[in-house]
This record gives C-alpha cells, sequence and structure tokens, in this order.
C-alpha cells in the first residue's frame, strides 16, 4: 500500500534504542518505554502561508529524528506500527548516524 501523507504530515517509524545500557546492563522489555527516536518514512508536500504559497518542509524521507514521547497519531500500514505527525511535533534531526534498520515492535 502506498500512503502519502498530507500538507506538513510526516510519516515515521519508530526506531528501538540499544538493548544494552553502555556499562552492559540488559533492559527488560516491561522497563523500556517508546523510543522517541525514528525515521522518517514519507513527508507532505508542506503546508500554505498567510499568502497562500507552499512552505516545503525541512524534513524528507530518510531523516533520522527525534520526537515528543506524546506526538503523532499511532497507525498500522500493511502490518507495520507508523506514526503519522505534523513537522512541528519534530524536535530535530540526528546527523552524522544512518538510521538504524531495526523497528520497534
Amino acid at each position: 500500500m502506498k500512503f502519502r501523507p498530507l500538507h506538513d504530515r510526516v510519516v515515521v517509524r519508530r526506531l528501538n534504542p540499544e538493548e544494552k545500557t553502555t556499562g552492559g546492563i540488559i533492559i527488560p522489555d516491561t522497563a523500556k518505554e517508546k523510543p522517541m527516536e525514528g525515521e522518517v518514512v514519507a513527508v507532505g508536500p508542506g503546508a500554505r502561508n498567510e499568502k497562500g504559497e507552499l512552505v516545503v518542509l525541512d524534513l524528507k524521507a530518510g531523516d533520522r529524528i527525534l520526537f515528543g514521547k506524546w506526538s503523532g497519531t499511532e497507525v498500522k500500514l500493511d502490518g507495520e506500527e507508523l506514526l503519522i505527525m505534523k513537522e512541528s511535533d519534530v524536535m530535530g534531526i540526528i546527523e552524522g548516524q544512518p538510521a538504524a534498520k531495526k523497528k520497534a515492535a
């Protein structure tokens, strides 16, 4: 299935954090919180300003981002859990690291 977000919305895939701490302690599933890091899957064309001009988004597919804990709406597309959120819900882009291929369960 193809999905194209509208306006200034983005589709995000949550990325799993490391299973161990830097000290080697394994974190059990029950103690984990939902990740606040993700990979942008798709972006909308942008929002319109007061003059009716299209303002293009700063995000693009493949960007690794940080977002707020309660940001976005969870949806299931083709059996995969994704988030749809506005660009303003994104706190920033993580640069210098490729997005991990692990997805949240």
